[in-house]
């Protein structure tokens, strides 16, 4: 070998070394950076005639598409049932469990207390205006329960909003990327920084829906869901839904009050067999808007219906009709189990035993429709609306099922179905979580792993240093050549 093929081979070396402690240098700096790929020197052998030497071929990308892939569907696994699961357990909050303060089956009880307490001395005002004024609270909280429900809906509504715009946005974002991508790839450019900023993006849009990824041989990645649906195929879809101003309970997607979801303007159905977008924290906020309050809706106003009918009961105060509304009506009127959707935030007492609307708290004790207070001392109609809440009877709503229960105990029946349900949630969300950790952690270990990046730049200190010698050794030479 020639002492000018010698110092060519070394200075390739030396220009091989510092391009791969650049490498070394960039997987060290971007150890915990999300969407970060490991960097590798792609290098080979380099022979013209007898001159030999190394060249950088290029810098590669180390990923794991079906790894990865496997992680974004569990992370929207991950992200649908930690939605359910939190607005379930918000739901049972708001219904209170029975030691809690102003819980729903507290109030019922604190209702059959009072009318224990006046039938006990149906001549005491006192003790009538307690029962009144529990029965008040008992419907206040009704109202104010459908009012938390409500505010539930509408707060899935807008969030559905704001997810819908991050998915537009994001998709725009991985677009005008594919198109940066494609350019630098054209000219020959490292497009590996950009490949990480568009990693970034699908990952935080893989939360909302399941995504499955292509990127062809320019750079540039096509995007679908789990279901089919085009997200990024030459040109970005476009999601659109309108958030709702207020939500009633009355107000649903199927009747065409509440918006859906619609993809370049074509509606997309989410629930059902051949639904579109399923496994998402997108989906599960649907499903908590359509599905999971409007059945805590239901219960609620069966909850209030029952309640209503017990005191509407034709044996029980002979001073009414068979329309007279009774002491719970229906924002005045009697309820009725034809107009029972939103009956809770309806419930009213009656307004003929409330002193505050020109009413008589006797009434309680002598009839809701008597025109002239009776013998004070008769405690009849007072026993009788403490027996019928306690009365074993089949639940007057539809929506429970037909068991004969106790007032009380259907109180504590709509909570216990919250409550399992806000347990399968949970058990649901636990696995989720347990297979996205575990992919995760197995996606982790395939990244920058320092202490190996550290051996390796001992390694490239060691070639850049033989290297150097080299060098130095051909430059010894050359100096000696020229002296003779």
């Amino acid at each position: 070998m020639s002492i000018s093929n010698a110092l060519g081979s070394a200075l390739s070396g030396l220009s091989a070394s510092a391009r791969a402690a650049s490498v070394v240098s960039s997987n060290v700096a971007n150890a915990n950076t999300d969407g970060y790929g490991v960097r590798r020197l792609a290098v080979t052998s380099m022979t013209y005639g007898t001159y030999g030497g190394v060249r950088v071929v290029g810098i590669t990308r180390d990923s794991d598409p079906v790894l990865t892939g496997q992680r974004r569907d569990a992370g929207a696994a991950q992200g649908h049932a930690d939605t359910r699961a939190g607005y379930l357990a918000r739901i049972e909050t708001l219904i209170g469990t029975p030691d809690t303060p102003g819980s729903l089956s507290g109030h019922f009880d604190d209702f059959e207390a009072r009318l224990v307490s006046a039938a006990s001395r149906p001549d005491s005002q006192s003790r009538l205006e307690g029962v009144l004024q529990s029965a008040q609270r008992l419907a206040g909280r009704l109202n104010g329960l459908s009012d938390g429900i409500q505010s539930i809906r509408l707060e899935a509504d807008r969030q559905i909003g704001t997810q819908v715009e991050t998915l537009n946005r994001s998709l725009a974002a991985i677009h005008d990327l594919n198109i940066s991508i494609r350019s630098a790839v054209s000219r020959g450019e490292d497009a590996l920084g950009l490949q990480d900023q568009q990693q970034a993006l699908i990952d935080t849009i893989s939360d909302l829906v399941p995504i499955r990824e292509r990127r062809n041989d320019a750079g540039m990645v096509t995007l679908y869901t789990g279901d089919g649906v085009s997200l990024l195929d030459g040109r970005p879809a476009q999601f659109g839904f309108t958030p709702a101003a207020a939500i009633t309970p009355d107000m649903t997607y199927a009747d065409g009050d509440l918006s859906g979801l619609t993809v370049n303007g074509r509606p997309v159905t989410l629930d059902g067999s051949y639904g579109a977008l399923q496994g998402g924290r997108l989906a599960a906020l649907f499903e908590v808007r359509d599905s999971i309050t409007t059945k805590a809706q239901a219960q609620l106003d069966g909850v209030a219906m029952d309640l209503a009918a017990r005191m509407d009961d034709p044996g029980l105060d002979p001073t009414l009709g068979p329309t007279d509304p009774g002491f719970f009506t229906d924002a005045g009127a009697r309820a009725s189990a034809l107009n029972e959707t939103g009956l809770a935030a309806r419930l009213r007492i009656n307004a003929a035993t409330d002193p505050a609307q020109g009413g008589a708290v006797w009434r309680l004790r002598d009839g809701i429709g008597a025109g002239a207070e009776g013998d004070a001392g008769n405690p009849a109609l007072l026993q009788g609306r403490l027996q019928i809440l306690q009365a074993d009877r089949p639940t007057a709503s539809a929506v429970f099922s037909g068991t004969s229960r106790s007032m009380s105990e259907l109180s504590a029946d709509f909570l216990s179905l919250t409550a399992t349900d806000r347990h399968f949630a949970e058990a649901d969300l636990s696995h989720a979580s347990g297979q996205y950790a575990t992919l995760r952690e197995a996606e982790l270990r395939g990244g920058v792993d320092t202490d190996g990046e550290m051996q390796r730049l001992l390694e490239i200190e060691t070639s850049y240093a033989a290297n150097a010698r080299v060098v130095s050794t051909v430059e010894e030479m050359l100096d000696q050549l020229m002296r003779i």
